[in-house]
């Protein structure tokens, strides 16, 4: 039998354990039995469903700090960062069991002295949720727990990258005695997520890069089923010369550097105004140097590694690739000499132009091309100089023109002045252009979950 091998980024890539990679029969078998047990899932009343998944998090609360030490070591995430990610997926789950009933509500759409019409939503039927790593646990709860709540039966996978989640998390569901098929976890690389995708399912759910996205993508056209898709991105951020700059220092360095810039909805191009652009790179510079890099499970670490040694050669062959072509590393630009493992040194690139790969991919690692601009023209033109369009960010003090910038980008999500999104569970998130396709959270986020049904009846 095969096996995944989980490995510690940030220790040398020493190995934690291992977890058997599912066969091709029992990825049948287990969609088999998902299949057999929609019926009795969407049957069970939503109260009952709620009240289970009550149970499945606090399972999932006794066992905070193991989940949160697990996201430290297979993925190279502070401490401190993997404690907040499981504590935010609880907030979520809280979110999700407080909201499903009343998204879910019937609605009447037009009533008379004789007859009530009226729209239901019910549940797509297996759901194959497959998640990456760069949140193992909190990207699982995402797809896990709402696709359950609406009445969906659930096969999961995560990444290969974190098999010990993916295994954790089985166990512990499986610990609430859910009735059979209505969930169940394989464990595999790519191969095993296509052939779960080729399977007899209703949906796809996932999250991950746009490569695998329209892999998926093409294999849910043959089968002309239903996918929720939250991709990769390439954030802009544009800085006007009103902004100001102490206050959006942390806000820049947080939103590029945290989880070691492995965030699909990171800030990932810095646009500044030219009258201010050497102020603010001075200013990240010399926060960016302060950043204490190293072990993870140090609570003062407050940048690990990366998630594997294929990261950081990717992530350097991009910032190569930008010096090479006149590219300015003002900090970083290389891996540290005295740590052994995935680890980068946080970069600023300046001396940006658009034949770089660090401004035509997405770059995921802690590195921030910066460029400046003149009008706000050029702005926008950059901004939406890219196939991505997940998110963005607006920074001025001018509210009528920070607004009219946002309503020009293409991004799902338009944040001005730090506003975050991630405040309320209660905004959709998704894409424009390749990020993705459906959306998450929020009333619309339960209701992609569902089939839409108009029953009509007399009185």
């Amino acid at each position: 039998m095969a096996k995944l091998i989980s490995t510690n980024p940030a220790k040398g890539y020493e190995v934690i354990a291992d977890v058997e990679t599912s066969s091709e029969s029992e990825i049948k078998q287990k969609v088999a039995l998902a299949q057999n047990a929609k019926l009795q899932w969407k049957e069970t009343s939503i109260t009952k469903r709620i009240e289970i998944i009550k149970e499945v998090l606090s399972e999932f609360e006794k066992h905070s700090e193991e989940i949160s030490l697990l996201v430290t070591k297979e993925v190279g995430k502070p401490i401190s960062e993997g404690r907040g990610e499981v504590s935010d997926a609880f907030g979520k789950i809280n979110y999700f069991l407080k909201n499903v009933e009343k998204s879910l509500a019937d609605e009447i759409t037009f009533e008379d002295n004789s007859s009530i019409h009226r729209i239901t939503y019910e549940p797509m039927g297996v759901t194959a949720v497959i998640t990456p790593w760069n949140y193992p646990f909190g990207m699982a709860i995402w797809g896990i727990i709402p696709n359950l709540l609406v009445g969906n039966t659930v096969v999961f996978k995560t990444s290969e990258e974190c098999p010990l989640m993916g295994k954790l998390i089985e166990e512990i569901i499986a610990s609430k005695n859910l009735p059979e098929g209505v969930f169940s976890t394989i464990h595999g690389a790519g191969d095993v997520g296509e052939t779960l995708a080729r399977s007899n399912i209703d949906l796809i759910w996932f999250t991950g890069s746009s490569h695998v996205g329209k892999l998926l993508y093409k294999i849910a056209a043959e089968k002309f089923i239903k996918v929720i898709f939250e991709l990769g991105g390439s954030n802009p951020g544009i800085v006007f010369e009103d902004a100001n700059i102490p206050e959006i220092v942390p806000h820049l360095l947080s939103e590029r550097f945290d989880n070691c810039g492995q965030s699909c909805d990171a800030l990932k191009r810095l646009i500044v105004h030219e009258s201010i652009f050497s102020k603010l790179v001075d200013a990240l510079k010399k926060e960016v140097e302060n950043k204490i890099i190293g072990d993870p499970q140090n609570p003062k670490t407050q940048i690990g590694s990366l998630v594997a040694k294929r990261q950081v050669d990717l992530l350097d062959a991009q910032v190569q690739d930008a010096i090479s072509k006149g590219a300015k590393a003002i900090t970083g630009g290389s891996k540290p000499k005295d740590l052994s493992g995935a680890y980068y040194l946080p970069t600023l690139l300046t001396n940006i132009t658009k034949d770089m790969r660090v401004w035509k991919e997405e770059v995921f690692g802690p590195a921030l091309p910066i460029i400046s601009f003149k009008t706000e023209e050029e702005a926008i033109t950059l901004a939406n100089d890219t196939v991505y369009g997940l998110g963005a960010k607006v920074f001025s003090s001018n509210m009528d023109r920070a607004k009219r910038v946002a309503s020009r980008i293409q991004a799902g999500t338009v944040e001005i002045n730090g506003v975050s999104r991630w405040t309320s569970c209660n905004n959709p998130f998704g894409g424009y252009k390749i990020s993705g396709m459906g959306r998450e959270h929020g009333i619309m986020g339960f209701r992609e979950l569902c089939q839409v049904k108009v029953i009509t009846m007399n009185k």
